[in-house]
């Protein structure tokens, strides 16, 4: 049974969402402690968390950031918060979806199933890995791992989804809006700078591994991958 972890102090929001998610055969954990997020992160081991931003001695931010030190599962935001500074913020931090309150249910079941869809349904005992390269580049987009001479960096699951895209379309530019409907396809209104901030985030991942400038804008289309390194290099 696939296990949900929602963290979120107004009790009967919490509630809420729990029996309503437990009713599509999830397995729910509600922790109480807020001190001790990461500890019960570690026990439940979720394969998805909901995560309100407003908590007690520290906010979402805070443990999303602890979260994302060991553990890639997928973190949807919700909060009352409805600036765009706090959606930048909850992607910034190492977050994959935002849900505003108030919010319908079914929109955060769409969202739930996506992002499980997204990060496990290709598993299986027969299924191959995909690995995807572009000379001594190779994304692993199951593992959420991005290789490159002999250095490895994870990524987020949007990110991971951002670079198969733009290797499937190289050398040709990944349009934004062909990027947008691929990262969030439900039918919900997503401000087109949370894909800046993405694209931002994915230029980082190429820097840690030794990669600079392997993203270019293509003003008033999209994005292209451009090969700035040794095609050969092993």
């Amino acid at each position: 049974m696939e296990k949900i972890m929602i963290i979120e102090d107004d009790i009967k929001i919490a509630e809420y969402l729990s029996s309503y998610i437990e009713k599509y055969g999830y397995e729910v954990s509600v922790p109480n402690d807020f001190d001790k997020i990461l500890d019960i992160f570690r026990d439940v081991q979720p394969d998805l968390l909901l995560l309100d931003i407003n908590l007690p001695s520290y906010d979402g931010y805070y443990w999303c950031r602890q979260i994302r030190k060991e553990s890639i599962c997928p973190v949807i935001f919700i909060s009352a918060r409805i600036g765009e500074m706090d959606q930048v913020m909850a992607l910034e931090n190492g977050g994959d979806d935002f849900i505003t309150k108030p919010f319908h249910p079914d929109i955060v079941m769409a969202k739930i199933r996506s992002h499980m869809r997204r990060a496990y349904g290709e598993y299986s005992t027969k299924h191959v890995e995909r690995v995807l390269s572009q000379g001594a580049l190779s994304l692993y987009p199951e593992r959420l791992e991005l290789h490159f001479n002999n250095k490895v960096t994870q990524l987020t699951k949007k990110e991971a989804d951002i670079i198969e895209s733009l290797l499937d379309r190289y050398p040709r530019v990944a349009g934004r809006q062909d990027l947008l409907v691929k990262l969030w396809d439900e039918q919900v209104y997503v401000d087109e700078n949370t894909l800046n901030v993405n694209i931002a985030r994915v230029r980082k991942k190429f820097q840690e591994i030794g990669i600079e400038e392997a993203v270019e804008t293509v003003r008033g289309a999209g994005y292209r991958l451009r090969v700035t390194w040794e095609e050969g290099q092993a």
